[in-house]
């Protein structure tokens, strides 16, 4: 539903810090990780990406994922999910226990070779294989499509391939389609053009190379798009395409929807004592604004 000014009452946040955020960084003990994630959900986020069953030598920060879930103890209304790059990684998840599944294929071509050493064509086939295994166990899984606004490699992706892919991405057994700018390449105009071909029942995942991931977000809303992957600290970055930014911070899209009166569940307060903690975890200063600044409804100098 929306209001008459054409916002949404709600939005749905993915918190994906735990797993996009930190694989990024130096390696964080999984006990640390599993601390993080349960500080989350007290927060008010119902739904994060803790983990990936990725091997440990391609991304050591996201070692010991099964030791994490151990150590979560959540209640049963929040939804954990792993990050799989194949069928092994499914296998591993599912017998862990993980009930949400999110498998990345990428819009671009060279970035997929690069980032999980497959075609693009390759990597459809794998996530279709991943959706059939996961339906078994009744377990969704969400397919998100990196550089769906723009390769670093291709440069612009044709908005008709990006609703190809989506097609054939739901076609091959995915629950959700989440959109991804990987690099941060996306703009409102962008966003429009490929929402207006793939319609706004998708997931955004935003990254802030240029700036502009909140924008980016505001924009999305206005357009209708309700369901966001959030980090966070604004941590994040792909180890695949240097120089990339972080993923939109969790801290400043509530401070921004609730000046908006747009829904999360999330207590911005809270959320902004995590922000600090993981400062201490990752050592060093995160680049959330909001998390330095405070909202705008706190004095300066004041502190969280």
């Amino acid at each position: 539903m929306t209001r008459t000014d054409g916002l949404p009452l709600s939005v749905h946040i993915r918190e994906v810090g735990p797993r996009d955020g930190l694989q990024a960084e130096e390696p964080v003990a999984p006990s640390s990780r599993a601390a993080l994630v349960r500080s989350l959900v007290l927060t008010g986020i119902v739904d994060v990406e803790a983990v990936s069953f990725v091997s440990p030598k391609a991304v050591p920060a996201m070692a010991g994922a099964s030791e994490v879930l151990a150590g979560l103890e959540l209640p049963p209304a929040v939804k954990v999910a792993a990050l799989v790059p194949n069928v092994r990684g499914a296998e591993l998840a599912l017998g862990a226990g993980i009930r949400h599944l999110t498998v990345t294929v990428s819009a671009s071509p060279a970035y997929s070779e690069r980032n999980v050493h497959m075609t693009r064509e390759e990597s459809i086939i794998e996530a279709s294989a991943i959706c059939a295994i996961a339906s078994s166990a009744d377990v969704p899984v969400d397919v998100v499509l990196s550089c769906s606004f723009g390769s670093p490699y291709e440069g612009d992706i044709a908005a008709t391939e990006v609703n190809r892919l989506c097609d054939e991405l739901r076609s091959g057994g995915a629950a959700a389609v989440t959109l991804a700018d990987t690099t941060g390449m996306a703009t409102p105009r962008i966003l429009d053009e490929v929402l207006s071909m793939t319609g706004v029942d998708v997931g955004l995942h935003l990254h802030d190379t240029r700036g502009t991931a909140l924008l980016n977000l505001y924009a999305a809303i206005s357009f209708g798009v309700t369901r966001f992957d959030t980090a966070i600290g604004g941590l994040g970055g792909s180890p695949f395409a240097p120089g990339v930014g972080g993923n939109v911070a969790t801290e400043d899209v509530v401070a921004l929807l609730d000046d908006l009166g747009v829904e999360t569940g999330i207590d911005l307060d809270k959320l902004l004592v995590v922000s600090s903690q993981v400062e201490d975890v990752i050592g060093h200063q995160v680049p959330s604004r909001v998390a330095h600044a405070g909202p705008r409804t706190r004095l300066q100098g004041s502190q969280p």
